[in-house]
Parts: C-alpha cells; sequence; structure tokens
C-alpha cells in the first residue's frame, strides 16, 4: 500500500527521483520521494459523490481535455508539488478559473501570499466551491471541489493567524486553474 502511494504520488512529477535497488529487486522509493507521497500524495477519493455536479465527464473525456497532472490532480485528487506553480506568484487582476469545465472560482482580489508554495486565497466567487471532509493522511482537513464539475482544488485551512477577512487559507493546485486577465 505503502510503495502504491507512493508511486501514485510521484507519477506526473516532473523531475526524476533517485531510487534504491539491487539488480534481482524493483526499485524503491528513497525516503525523500516516500515523505513526499505522505504529505502530498491522493486525498481520500471517496470523499464525495462525483455524479452530483453539472459537468459530467468518463475518465476518457476528461484526459482528452487535461493534462496528464491536471487530471491527476483534478479527477484523482492528487497534489502538485509545492512551489511548482506560475500561479502561485501571480500577480495581475483578473479570476481565477477551474482549469477542467472553466467555472469562474476565485477573483484577485482574494488571494495572498501565504508562504505554503501553492496559490492561497481566503475566499471564494459565491457558490463556486465545495467543502467537503477528508481524513486522509492521519488528519481531519477540509477538501475544496469545483462546485460545478467536482474537481479537486484543494484544501482550505482555518485559524492560522494571517490577517484577512475570514481567517481561511484555500491552499489550491495551481495546475486545477487557469487564470483570465481583466
Amino acid at each position: 500500500m505503502y510503495r502504491t502511494a507512493a508511486r501514485q504520488a510521484l507519477r506526473g512529477l516532473h523531475s526524476t527521483t533517485a531510487t534504491l535497488a539491487s539488480p534481482k529487486t524493483k526499485p524503491i522509493p528513497t525516503l525523500a520521494a516516500g515523505l513526499f507521497a505522505a504529505f502530498f500524495g491522493s486525498s481520500s477519493s471517496s470523499a464525495n459523490d462525483m455524479t452530483k455536479y453539472p459537468v459530467q465527464k468518463s475518465d476518457q473525456e476528461w484526459r482528452a481535455v487535461l493534462s496528464p497532472e491536471q487530471f491527476r490532480v483534478l479527477r484523482q485528487k492528487g497534489t502538485e508539488a509545492p512551489g511548482s506553480s506560475p500561479i502561485e506568484k501571480q500577480r495581475a487582476q483578473g479570476i481565477y478559473h477551474c482549469a477542467g469545465c472553466d467555472a469562474p472560482l476565485y477573483k484577485s482580489e482574494s488571494k495572498f501570499d501565504s508562504g505554503c508554495g501553492w496559490p492561497a486565497y481566503f475566499e471564494t466567487i459565491p457558490g463556486a466551491v465545495d467543502r467537503h471532509e477528508d481524513n486522509s493522511m492521519f488528519m481531519k482537513r477540509t477538501e475544496i471541489v469545483c462546485h460545478n464539475c467536482g474537481g479537486h482544488l484543494g484544501h482550505v485551512f482555518f485559524n492560522e493567524g494571517f490577517k484577512n477577512p475570514t481567517n481561511e487559507r484555500h491552499c489550491v493546485n495551481g495546475v486545477s486553474l487557469k487564470f483570465k486577465e481583466k
């Protein structure tokens, strides 16, 4: 189970990962790769019923419109590597849309620099994002998904001391978003 989770977490990364192996064994992810998988792997896949969302596509249809990394994050509830998204540093005025279905999710005015390595927002466009309890990785978190297609965006964290109107940090995978400048 651990090796499977680690392999899933490493799939889609753009860098290579060192492995430990002998000539008679399969490669085993190094400690660093295993830690990445433990902290940035997939969320619980049973957190929400995907049939309730207005936009419905088969996996084959999603794969035709999403990059492999977008599919892994949006449809399989993966997590991109911290610091890997250019959207994290985006400062222009505009709207952040779901990369899967193009639904508007966040206004640039709600974006802030949290220093966490992923784009952070303190509020959504009203009704754009659903929240679900996520009990994966030995902790209780709040998963956020697109209200229109159910695509996994990331997680919301509360009461971390950021000075914003909601005292929330929506930690969003940049690959789940596309930006449209005003």
